[in-house]
């Protein structure tokens, strides 16, 4: 029980630095901005092992579906059905490109909510992401006893193509 208690305590540590960063280095005066990001963190810290938390997933899913939003936005507007076309566009993309990463799937949606334009791919987005990529890596190597993240750079998510809940 002591053991599980230090790693919630470690865990929440981390996570509070990470957000705390983000935040203030990409100096985002609407946190709703970067809201997929306090996902992101919960994948990074928590569930270290899945495919989804490795980076091909995390860094793959936030640009792509950002990339989406911002250019669904551009070019259509803000009208009801951009939201919907920008995010099932953006699930296509991450299912044929295998770098699932759920907390990216709010990307689309918070691009064209924000009227975001392309500088915030990188300012906010990119910036954001690899500040908490980077407190992860370098967190998971200050605990004891815990595993290293990430357990693999390229790694797919979903692993296989076999995504289908109708396949057995």
């Amino acid at each position: 029980m002591k053991t599980l208690l230090l790693r919630l305590v470690w865990v929440l540590i981390g996570s509070s630095i990470a957000i705390i960063l983000a935040l203030w280095i990409t100096k985002e005066n609407s946190p709703l901005l970067l809201a997929s990001l306090g996902g992101t963190t919960l994948f990074l810290f928590v569930l270290t092992t899945a495919p989804a938390a490795q980076p091909r997933a995390v860094f793959g899913a936030h640009l792509i579906s950002s990339l989406v939003g911002i250019l669904a936005y551009q070019l259509f507007g803000d009208a009801f059905w951009v939201y919907v076309i920008a995010l099932v566009v953006t699930i296509g993309l991450l299912l044929v490109l295998r770098c699932v990463h759920p907390p990216a799937g709010a990307n689309p949606l918070i691009m064209i909510q924000a009227h975001a334009g392309f500088i915030h791919l990188g300012v906010t987005v990119l910036v954001g992401v690899s500040v908490i990529f980077a407190v992860a890596f370098i967190w998971s190597r200050l605990g004891v006893g815990m595993r290293k993240y990430p357990v693999s750079w390229s790694q797919p998510s979903p692993p296989t193509l076999n995504w289908s809940i109708w396949e057995s």
